[in-house]
């Protein structure tokens, strides 16, 4: 695995750069899918950079700000290809992650819960 090897990665030297915990999160989770071989490494920068340049094709500015919503919509995509999850239960979790951040407090962390699963 080389970080090279990924278009546009965020660095300070030798290390990735995230500006929110979120940012690490999913940079976590790709490498762990990834020690797990449910991709290769070729295959995650080949769908980064797709996704990347879909992104760009639709007006993103690409000023950097947007790196790891392309990053995030790059391993949902993977993992629903794989069949490691579907789309459906993929959006399902995301809006239960919505709904559990906007019940929480700024500065709290957020927890999820069964309730956050429900109808909007």
């Amino acid at each position: 695995m080389s970080l090279a090897a990924l278009p546009h990665q965020p660095m300070a030297g030798d290390e990735p750069v995230f500006r929110e915990p979120w940012e690490a999160h999913a940079f976590a989770l790709a490498v762990s899918l990834h020690q797990k071989g449910l991709f290769s490494w070729t295959e995650w920068a080949a769908a980064l950079a797709a996704q990347i340049s879909r992104a760009q094709a639709q007006g993103d500015a690409d000023l950097g700000d947007t790196y790891y919503r392309h990053w995030l919509a790059a391993l949902e995509s993977l993992v629903a290809d794989k069949g490691a999850s579907s789309a459906q239960e993929l959006g399902r979790y995301r809006d239960a992650w919505d709904r559990a951040a906007d019940r929480t407090p700024h500065g709290q962390p957020i927890e999820l819960l069964p309730r956050d699963f429900g109808p909007a």
